[in-house]
């Protein structure tokens, strides 16, 4: 009696084929290249200086440093992906983290729950101002936000005066979440990796996140098609709002002093952050993941410049550079990728 031997599974080569492709598309993803930089600029730097990476500060920096302009980055990006931009967004923190220190001072026995609560709509609520600006007058968002970015700057002085919010002026537990840590991990990065993957999720599964890409796609396609093109636009900009408003509290948590000029300068690396993570700035393209992690690499560079030595003047153009330089790169892939889409539509003709 002879016995065959049973052939080998035919799943086994679709199954490696399956994660050849996965492991693949990972490596070619635009957000890989940019984990890949920021790893090369920090082991530049901890090879310059090993106390960049190995002490104790340097390695809490490295997680808490990008923690807060990435909550903004992400808002920025779901914006810019509806082909809109907010540059509104540096004024908005400011003034929530200002809001959020005079609840202290005004309301001592308010609960930090509700202070936080009441700060993030209030973010919201600023958004929603440039959003029913962006989709009733039928501005461009540019137009718009550029004006509300100095009319909300402009109240945050008025309101602030000289005054200025010390650590002395909130309560402790409040302070100590800028600095708390769990496994070595500071809290607030953990807070931005959450929402991070919150705002990922509602993207890419709900209907609502996936017709904002058809509208920064083709606007007026998505007019035709009969999607809620309004709705999603001042669905953007408050999500956008709140969560400056959110980084605004932990602004305030962080660094425990709020002045007038708490977040100026905020808009624009936030909208580098996202340009950088590949968020096109026409709208249609980028993950909200990119945003965060070009957040990552624009503040890990703003550190490493002056520890390798660069001068002021030099950072600032380094970064410069760094965004024309994804700018031309996005162009230059979606040239490419409309190429090949005709060349695959004349072939099946």
């Amino acid at each position: 009696m002879s016995t065959t031997t049973a052939p080998a599974p035919a799943q086994t080569p679709e199954r490696r084929s399956g994660f050849g492709t996965a492991f693949g598309r990972l490596a070619r993803a635009r957000e890989a290249s940019i984990v890949l930089a920021v790893l090369i600029v920090v082991l530049a730097a901890t090879l310059t200086n090993p106390n960049f990476l190995f002490s104790a500060d340097g390695y809490r920096d490295l997680w808490l440093t990008p923690s807060l302009l990435a909550l903004v980055a992400i808002g920025q990006a779901v914006v810019l992906i509806t082909r809109n931009v907010d540059l509104s967004v540096g004024s908005i923190l400011g003034l929530s983290a200002y809001l959020t220190g005079r609840l202290f001072i005004d309301l001592p026995g308010l609960p930090m729950i509700a202070v936080i609560l009441i700060a993030v709509v209030f973010g919201g609520l600023l958004g929603l101002i440039n959003g029913a600006l962006v989709a009733f007058a039928k501005v461009p968002a540019l137009v718009i936000t550029l004006g509300t970015m100095y009319a909300y700057r402009g109240i945050n002085v008025w309101w602030t005066g000289s005054d200025r919010i010390n650590a002395s002026d909130m309560p402790k537990p409040f302070l100590a979440l800028g600095t708390a840590q769990i496994l070595t991990i500071p809290v607030l990065t953990i807070i931005a990796v959450v929402v991070l993957i919150a705002v990922a999720w509602w993207m890419r599964n709900t209907r609502a996140g996936r017709e904002c890409y058809a509208i920064g796609s083709d606007p007026a396609a998505a007019e035709l098609y009969g999607l809620p093109v309004t709705r999603r636009i001042l669905t953007a900009f408050v999500l956008s709002g709140a969560l400056s408003g959110f980084a605004g509290v932990l602004y305030a948590a962080r660094y425990g002093t709020i002045n007038s000029q708490a977040g100026s300068g905020w808009e624009l690396d936030a909208v580098g952050a996202a340009v950088i993570g590949g968020v096109a700035i026409f709208g249609g393209v980028g993950t909200v993941w990119g945003a965060a992690i070009g957040a990552v690499l624009l503040m890990t560079i703003n550190r490493v410049l002056p520890v390798i030595g660069v001068p002021d003047f030099w950072q600032r153009a380094v970064v410069g550079v760094l965004i024309i330089g994804a700018i031309v790169l996005d162009r230059v892939l979606s040239l490419r990728q409309h190429r090949k889409l005709i060349e695959g539509r004349e072939a099946k003709q």
